[in-house]
């Protein structure tokens, strides 16, 4: 089991909840903050499942507090775990 977190940006955007993480360039989206926190978390875990069956390279976390240091006064920033399991592998 191999356990990823990274920090991720929420902000409200033409009435949705869009998600940034920024270390990975990667974005999703929900029309409410459970959906889009829902959302993120799949999204990383798919991300991380391709990246490790397939061996490719990707940034390392940047730190909660710079990734929340650069926000704008209304984001959010929250810590997304996935965890990818053998069966995940598969």
């Amino acid at each position: 089991m191999q356990r990823y977190i990274y920090p991720a940006i929420f902000f409200k955007e033409d009435d949705m909840v869009k998600v940034l993480f920024p270390d990975i360039e990667l974005a999703t989206d929900g029309y409410f903050m459970e959906e889009a926190f829902i959302y993120a978390k799949e999204f990383l875990k798919a991300y991380f499942v391709q990246a490790t069956k397939y061996d490719l390279d990707f940034n390392r976390p940047s730190e909660f507090e710079k990734v929340q240091a650069a926000c704008r006064k209304d984001d959010v920033v929250m810590l997304i775990e996935a965890v990818v399991t053998k069966k995940d592998l598969k």
